[in-house]
């Protein structure tokens, strides 16, 4: 007899994770042959700088590079990784103690659940936020606790509404600035505040900065920077989005030595590190010509302020972001964020992904990249004029 395979109880929880269930739709489009305008997922759409590729081939080429690499990363890479600290935040690291590779940002988000959440514990998360802070604390029996982002707040959490008996069970605190997905940049004095939250009821800040250097405006502080936040954080840096490297899988956590053990010994139990060629091409990124970076930051500009105007032109006006390549567009009366994303796709040919899959408060929104040319942002826009929004 066939054998009846039963997935955990943690598994059979969880809700189809938002992209897969955008991927699936997608197909479904294309297959009837349509030019899809894919502005639904943050994939960068430009290249790795080319420093950066030729590094990596180079080390591909040496064979100590093709051993297992140090669980934590090579020693090199750490130190790159505190220098690029020092020279944008002036936060003197110890690459030995502060610091730790990651797989990508992701994997270490995932796993600061693994290393500091037990049963029932809370963790605080931003709600719309990236799914992988609630996944990661149901992972391991902790309890999520939402912190709904408004407008009208500024689209930062009231850590004053927490109810006292939440901050007490509290474990982790979660924060992203800038905000993946309303495009949101906290002030220094909120995150100050945040530092104090923690202080006063022993809470874990772990602060995604995946998009730390997509900024419109003042570059924003690092949490590592602040007075306290060096007693209490974890700070999650990816060279996905600074550099181009989505699929290259690699980035670090910066933060308090007990943290960066903590994390450290999950990954030296469940993975081997990242291979030791793509760190010696991420020591090129973050070492190399910082005008790189301030060019794609051009790039974003110019294709935001292009895609926002355009949109208030169709009937779906939205506040441009200050931060990450995401525009966060409120949905017209009437239409729910499922609804409208499915509209798009399948009247307009244009991808995009409906808030309410970053949690319930970001229900009467929708999310669009700038991942896209101009050009490609316009004809986009147009195809979403036919709608009659």
């Amino acid at each position: 007899m066939p054998i009846a395979f039963r997935k955990a109880e943690r598994i059979q929880k969880l809700p189809r994770y938002l992209f897969a269930e955008i991927d699936r739709l997608k197909r479904e489009v294309a297959a009837r042959g349509v030019d899809l305008i894919s502005l639904g997922i943050g994939d960068p759409d430009l290249p790795t700088p080319a420093p950066v590729i030729e590094r990596l081939c180079a080390a591909a080429r040496n064979p100590a590079n093709h051993r297992y690499p140090d669980y934590e990363g090579l020693p090199a890479f750490r130190a790159a990784a505190a220098g690029w600290m020092r020279e944008r935040y002036g936060v003197t690291l110890d690459p030995e103690t502060e610091v730790v590779s990651l797989i990508g940002s992701k994997e270490g988000i995932a796993n600061m659940a693994v290393a500091f959440v037990d049963p029932d514990d809370v963790v605080l998360v931003p709600d719309p936020g990236y799914p992988v802070y609630h996944i990661g604390a149901a992972f391991n029996g902790g309890v999520t606790y939402r912190l709904p982002l408004r407008q009208a707040n500024g689209f930062l959490p009231d850590l004053d509404a927490i109810p006292t008996e939440v901050a007490r069970r509290a474990k982790l605190l979660w924060l992203n600035y800038p905000n993946n997905p309303t495009g949101a940049v906290a002030p220094r004095a909120f995150l100050e505040e945040a530092i104090r939250f923690c202080e006063r009821h022993g809470v874990i800040l772990c602060h995604d900065a995946a998009y730390a250097e997509i900024y419109y405006g003042e570059r924003p502080p690092s949490v590592l920077a602040l007075p306290g936040g060096r007693e209490v954080a974890i700070e999650f840096h990816s060279l996905s989005k600074t550099f181009n490297m989505t699929g290259w899988r690699i980035g670090f956590a910066a933060g308090h030595p007990e943290l960066i053990a903590g994390l450290g010994k999950v990954k030296t139990n469940v993975d081997s590190g990242v291979f030791q060629a793509v760190q010696e091409a991420a020591i090129a990124a973050l070492t190399g010509d910082p005008g790189f970076v301030e060019g794609l930051r051009q790039t974003y500009r110019e294709r935001r302020d292009a895609l926002v105007a355009g949109l208030a032109a169709v009937g779906l006006p939205c506040a441009p972001p200050a931060g990450t390549f995401y525009v966060w567009v409120p949905v017209p009366p009437g239409l729910t964020a499922t609804e409208l994303a499915r509209r798009c796709i399948e009247e307009a040919g244009v991808v995009v992904t409906p808030g309410n899959g970053f949690g319930e408060a970001g229900e009467g929104y929708i999310r669009l990249t700038l991942c896209s040319p101009v050009a490609r942002l316009c004809e986009a826009v147009e195809r979403l004029r036919a709608l009659r929004l």
